[in-house]
């Protein structure tokens, strides 16, 4: 069965590429490509991501100019790529592990809704969001040990330039690279220390990714009903009925790239508060009697409501959504591509 971009007949029939479901695919040539291109992907929009994690565990508001600035007087270009080669080496397994998840689900449950009686929109909405659920959590359980790791070497600069009494609350501990990290936090706190924020990814990274893509599909569909409707008018007043259109492929990744960067700000305005208190929680402690100790999901809230409330909750919006429409927009374009690259010879 096929899911997501078959649309019906109109008076201008618009033929989109079929989609291509799991058993389409060379696993191998999928996995091995999908670790190329994300992997360039990831180094393109990495600088972002350290502005929103700096942007989100700061106690004042910082602009990203500001912020910007900062890092490259302070640490130079490195320092928008602190954490990243940590952050490369846990992206391959977890992405491996999320395009798997979001592949069987979204077949599986497709094809049970649609025995159900669902409409093949309600299906493949269903579908997509059960996936986009399913997938983020495989891939937390390799996520967030190095999203630990990672974003304390991303803010580790905030200790050796002016924006310290920003962020005053980051560990004094210093890690020379990931491995050190890992370590050093192994032996702080356990294994726990490595899962910190565990919990709070899941209620952030899950319904954001079922939100996202359940979005993106009622998007992608409601763009293409729009072309529709008009390449129907341009049909009637050209008086050639029964046109049949075949969108180009510039077309088809306009259309997703569209589609992609509105099912980002709907995601990105919806939980945001979630990701402000995991990251907080991943990189700032707390003190205790003159020791630090991690702090708790509720001593996050309060400070946070201390700080100004629900806007402090979206302190970094900006960069955010910024990341997840290029993301999400070079993400889609990337993995279709990459589906069609690793489609069986039929």
């Amino acid at each position: 069965m096929s899911l997501g971009t078959a649309e019906d007949d109109s008076a201008s029939e618009i033929h989109i590429p079929a989609d291509i479901d799991w058993h389409m695919l060379d696993k191998s040539k999928f996995f091995f490509l999908g670790a190329a291109l994300f992997s360039g992907v990831s180094a393109a929009l990495y600088p972002v991501v350290v502005l929103k994690t700096r942007q989100q565990v700061s106690h004042t508001p910082v602009s990203c100019f500001k912020m910007s600035y900062t890092i490259m007087r302070y640490e130079g270009f490195r320092g928008f790529y602190r954490g990243f080669g940590t952050s490369l080496m846990g992206t391959i397994p977890a992405r491996a592990l999320y395009m798997t998840a979001l592949e069987v689900t979204k077949s599986n449950v497709g094809t049970a809704t649609v025995r159900l009686g669902f409409s093949d929109t309600t299906a493949t909405a269903i579908a997509n969001a059960a996936a986009g659920l399913s997938s983020a959590m495989a891939a937390q359980l390799v996520w967030t040990p190095i999203d630990v790791v990672s974003q304390r070497l991303m803010v580790q600069g905030c200790n050796n330039n002016s924006s310290k009494n920003i962020v005053p609350n980051i560990s004094s501990c210093r890690y020379s690279n990931g491995l050190d990290a890992f370590r050093k936090i192994l032996v702080a706190d356990g294994p726990r220390g490595l899962y910190r924020g565990f919990g709070i990814s899941i209620l952030t990274y899950a319904p954001s990714n079922a939100v996202w893509w359940a979005s993106y599909s009622v998007s992608h569909r409601l763009i293409w009903s729009g072309f529709g409707c008009y390449m129907s008018k341009k049909d009637e007043s050209s008086s050639s009925n029964g046109c049949c259109y075949r969108p180009s492929s510039k077309a088809a990744v306009a259309v997703q790239g569209l589609s992609a960067a509105m099912a980002s700000g709907v995601s990105a305005i919806i939980t945001m508060p979630l990701d402000t208190i995991k990251t907080r929680l991943q990189v700032l402690d707390g003190e205790e009697n003159g020791q630090r100790r991690p702090l708790t999901i509720l001593q996050t809230v309060r400070n946070l409501v201390k700080e100004g409330g629900l806007a402090a909750c979206y302190r970094g919006l900006g960069p955010r959504w910024a990341s997840m429409s290029m993301s999400a927009t070079t993400m889609i374009t990337t993995y279709e591509f990459l589906k069609r690259l690793s489609a069986k010879s039929q």
